[in-house]
C-alpha cells in the first residue's frame, strides 16, 4: 500500500491554509471549528485531522506560514545600499504582503492585541521575528544620525511595524479605491519625518 502523493499532499494543505486563513481572518481563531475549515476547503473533516493534528496545530502553522512569508519580503530590504531605498523596500514589502493576502493583517490585528489567548505565544514569538527585521532597518537610519534625539531604536521599530500593520488593514477595509504607491507614500512621508540626511 502507498501513501499519499507528496505533491497532492501540499497541495491539500494549501486548500486548508486559504480556507483557515479566510475563515479566521473573518471572524478570530476561536469561533471557527474544523468542520467550517473542511467544508470551506471542500475537504472532509477528516482531511483536516490528517494534515494537523487539531485546529490549533492548523492555525499555530497558518501563523507560522504567513510570517515566513512576510519576513522573506523584509528581508529584501537588508540588500539596499542606502537607508532611504532600504525603507522604500521595507514599506513596500509589508504593504504588498498585506494588500495580497488581507486576511493575514485582520488575523494579526485580531489576534495580536486580544487578551492573552491560545495563540499568544506564537504570536509573540512572530511578532518578535518580524520587529527585529524592522529594527535593523531602523537601526541603519539611527546609525546614520536619522533618528530624533531621544528617540530609542526598539520603540521606533515597534511603532513602525504597528503603523504599517493598521494602515494596511485600514486601506484594505475602508480605503480599496487606493493604490500601493499612494498608500506606501503617506507611511514614507512619516517615516521622513526623521531628521534630514546630513
Amino acid at each position: 500500500m502507498t501513501g499519499p502523493r507528496p505533491g497532492r499532499t501540499a497541495a491539500t494543505k494549501r486548500k486548508l491554509f486559504d480556507a483557515a486563513l479566510k475563515l479566521v481572518g473573518e471572524r478570530g481563531a476561536a469561533s471557527v471549528t474544523v468542520d467550517e475549515i473542511a467544508a470551506e476547503a471542500g475537504v472532509a473533516k477528516g482531511t483536516v485531522y490528517y494534515n494537523f493534528a487539531s485546529k490549533d496545530a492548523l492555525v499555530d502553522a497558518l501563523l507560522r506560514h504567513g510570517v515566513d512569508l512576510l519576513a522573506a519580503r523584509l528581508k529584501a530590504a537588508g540588500d539596499e545600499a542606502g537607508t532611504e531605498a532600504a525603507m522604500t523596500s521595507l514599506v513596500d514589502g509589508m504593504l504588498g504582503f498585506f494588500a495580497e493576502y488581507p486576511a493575514f493583517g485582520q488575523l494579526l490585528v485580531s489576534e495580536l492585541w486580544r487578551t492573552p489567548g491560545q495563540w499568544h505565544g506564537t504570536l509573540g514569538l512572530l511578532r518578535d521575528d518580524i520587529v527585529s527585521i524592522v529594527r535593523g532597518q531602523v537601526q541603519r537610519l539611527a546609525d546614520a544620525g536619522r533618528l530624533p534625539e531621544g528617540v530609542q531604536v526598539g520603540t521606533a521599530s515597534a511603532a513602525l511595524f504597528g503603523t504599517m500593520l493598521v494602515v494596511a488593514l485600514d486601506w484594505q477595509v475602508f480605503q480599496p479605491e487606493r493604490d500601493l504607491a499612494e498608500v506606501r507614500e503617506s507611511v514614507l512621508l512619516l517615516v521622513r519625518g526623521l531628521r534630514p540626511p546630513a
